[in-house]
């Protein structure tokens, strides 16, 4: 996995391989930071990394000049490998090992965008809690975006919230914004 742009563009990071993630590819994670450059200064935001993995995603808003970004992941590998990375990089990601449900139903902070990576397997019925716990518990800054992504068989389109999505390959991110219903 590389950075793609910004102070670290082109870094190589290579994780650990029993970590258990399936990183986000290159192509699609270029193509997303392409839509999120014509919205938001990174250096002007925060962000929250949830089911963050090996902080592929982290890293790349860090390396374009983010400094509030907090990553969330349950497994300690995988937190171990960020606060490893970033510390290498100095680079300002704050971690926390959690649950990420239990996180968004304790959590009080907000985040400009907030970053959803689950597992694939997931359940529609789980998909959507992210944006149900987001937004029930105002995680989410008024001008902000809550992006989840997860595989093409599964559509969230129906999901309160719910803007748009944008699909790359096998992987779809699905945005979602404060103002939004789901019947528009």
């Amino acid at each position: 996995m590389r950075i793609i742009s910004g102070q670290y563009k082109g870094r190589r990071i290579t994780p650990p391989k029993k970590l258990p993630v399936r990183p986000t590819t290159d192509i699609a994670k270029e193509a997303l930071f392409n839509i999120l450059n014509n919205q938001f200064y990174f250096d002007e935001v925060s962000v929250l990394d949830l089911f963050s993995g090996t902080g592929s995603i982290s890293y790349e808003f860090a390396s374009r000049g983010t400094e509030n970004i907090t990553a969330v992941d349950e497994d300690f590998g995988c937190i171990k490998f960020i606060n490893k990375t970033a510390e290498e990089f100095e680079m300002q990601i704050c971690t926390i090992k959690s649950d990420v449900f239990k996180f968004l139903e304790t959590a009080n902070l907000q985040s400009t965008i907030i970053f959803a990576d689950p597992p694939y397997a997931f359940s529609v019925d789980q998909f959507s809690k992210i944006p149900e716990l987001v937004f029930k518990n105002k995680l989410l800054e008024d001008d902000g975006i809550l992006i989840v992504e997860h595989a093409k068989q599964t559509d969230l389109s129906h999901l309160e919230y719910y803007s748009y999505s944008k699909n790359y390959g096998g992987s779809v991110f699905s945005f979602f914004e404060i103002g939004v219903d789901a019947d528009e």
